[in-house]
């Protein structure tokens, strides 16, 4: 489940609990979260072991990094743990005073500017793929359009923030006869205690590719496993192949079962 914070909120988790801190710099919207104790902080990639996250893209900023780290992770204990998003030689965990004694960037007796220098002279070659990723990333993954491009004739298939073309378990049952149905699992599965679909066709997704020969070109398909979560490559495997009518049973075979929609071997 996503859950929207903001500076100053606070996740509790059982007994424990998180409090958010905004830490902008890295990008516009990067976040710390610090354990009620004070002993841990997370830090993503804003402050990061005896570094710090690049700031040329995404709204980044080496200013605002400058105040994040300096006012919301210097100013935790000296001996918390800080815990960055990742590390390039293996490393895993720091400690404020380290950071404040030792970070080449922005420990010892540096100032803004001498960071702001730093940051801005660092020479980092433009991640691959960075101009398409970022915008996606900007409005979180969500495509321009929430339905399949062009005209969709055969049914009320929409697309995922995945990029998943899916549809609704009651509209495939009560249409039933004019698709498809195409059971990815495998046949343990597929004769198992959860049962099949009315109608379902058996390809277990790693024959899949050797056995398209069995798909009809003229019926719309819809695919199910158990969860819906397999469907994605399937998807995959079909559209390349030239299948345009294709889509997924949104939650598969477990919300179908929620539906209590039609089974065999129930």
């Amino acid at each position: 489940m996503d859950v929207p914070v903001d500076h100053g909120d606070v996740l509790a988790l059982g007994n424990c609990s998180l409090a958010v801190r905004a830490t902008p710099g890295h990008t516009s919207g990067c976040l710390t979260y610090i354990t009620n104790s004070q002993e841990m902080a997370f830090t993503g990639d804003c402050l990061m072991i005896r570094g710090a996250g690049r700031t040329d893209f995404q709204a980044g900023d080496e200013h605002e990094m400058w105040r994040s780290i300096r006012e919301q992770i210097f100013t935790l204990p000296d001996d918390c743990l800080v815990y960055p998003g990742h590390d390039y030689f293996g490393r895993t965990v720091s400690t404020v005073i380290e950071e404040k004694k030792f970070n080449p960037r922005i420990g010892g007796d540096a100032r803004e500017e001498d960071f702001v220098g730093y940051m801005e002279n660092l020479g980092l070659p433009h991640p691959k793929l960075i101009d398409i990723a970022v915008p996606a990333n900007m409005k979180g993954g969500r495509p321009d359009e929430d339905t399949l491009p062009g005209e969709i004739d055969w049914g009320p298939v929409t697309m995922t923030f995945a990029g998943i073309p899916e549809i609704a378990p009651d509209w495939v049952a009560r249409h039933i006869d004019a698709l498809f149905v195409l059971d990815v699992r495998g046949p343990g599965e597929f004769e198992g205690e959860l049962g099949h679909m009315e109608g379902a066709h058996l390809i277990p997704l790693d024959e899949l590719r050797d056995r398209l020969d069995e798909m009809p070109q003229e019926l719309p398909v819809v695919a199910v496993c158990q969860s819906g979560k397999r469907w994605a490559i399937a998807a995959e495997i079909l559209l390349k192949s030239g299948y345009k009518r294709v889509a997924n049973v949104s939650g598969g075979l477990i919300q179908w079962s929620r539906l209590a929609l039609p089974f065999r071997n129930r």
